[in-house]
């Protein structure tokens, strides 16, 4: 994900870098974009309050007590955090909480593939998707290959069969959506903000 971030983010400058090699900085950073792991999010959070710097991260399997931490962080200056930063799975979670309450009576499970390097199971966004049914239903989790990530929401009565399923083709779409919270992020007051708020504020096309 790091690759995919550099690429996408190309006409902007990289003026802070941190791995597991050591960190560098070489100006003052707007926005800090954070897709590693847990270990890394005290000094992601240190980062931010030292420079001034809004925050988009999508590190998965953190803590009640981290998005806390985030929320905090938020009152100084923007966080927008969510664990899949695709605008399809975003879309798909505000459609499942808007009508699932009318399959109340339909039985319903999720199944979510990912590739099998991905450490945490079931995934941040089977989590979400789980949420935004209102529903405690059970979540499958397939580990194979190099999927980048595919989510399927099942609702079945004795009749008929319901799908909703979304398909990431590559982390490039985690990558654009990235980019398009940091331009978020840019002009936006502090607050700790969810992706679906920056998917709503996108420009509206002309109709003429």
């Amino acid at each position: 994900m790091g690759q995919e971030i550099q690429k996408v983010f190309a006409d902007h400058t990289l003026c802070l870098s941190v791995d597991v090699d050591g960190e560098w900085c070489n100006d003052t950073p707007q926005v800090i974009v954070d897709f590693s792991s847990r270990t890394a999010f005290p000094r992601t959070i240190e980062l931010c309050r030292e420079h001034g710097a809004a925050l988009v991260i999508g590190t998965t399997a953190i803590t009640k007590e981290d998005v806390d931490h985030l929320r905090s962080l938020g009152q100084d200056v923007p966080v927008i955090q969510s664990f899949n930063f695709s605008v399809g799975v975003n879309v798909l979670k505000m459609i499942l909480r808007e009508f699932s309450s009318y399959l109340s009576d339909w039985d319903l499970e999720i199944v979510e593939v990912h590739h099998n390097r991905k450490k945490d199971a079931p995934s941040g966004t089977a989590l979400l998707l789980k949420e935004a049914t209102g529903r405690n239903c059970p979540t499958h989790s397939l580990r194979m290959g190099g999927v980048p990530g595919d989510h399927s929401v099942f609702f079945s009565n004795e009749g008929e069969v319901l799908e909703l399923t979304h398909r990431a083709l590559s982390r490039t779409v985690f990558a654009l959506g990235a980019l398009r919270a940091a331009q978020f992020a840019v002009t936006a007051e502090p607050g700790f903000y969810a992706f679906e708020e920056v998917i709503a504020c996108a420009p509206k096309k002309s109709s003429s």
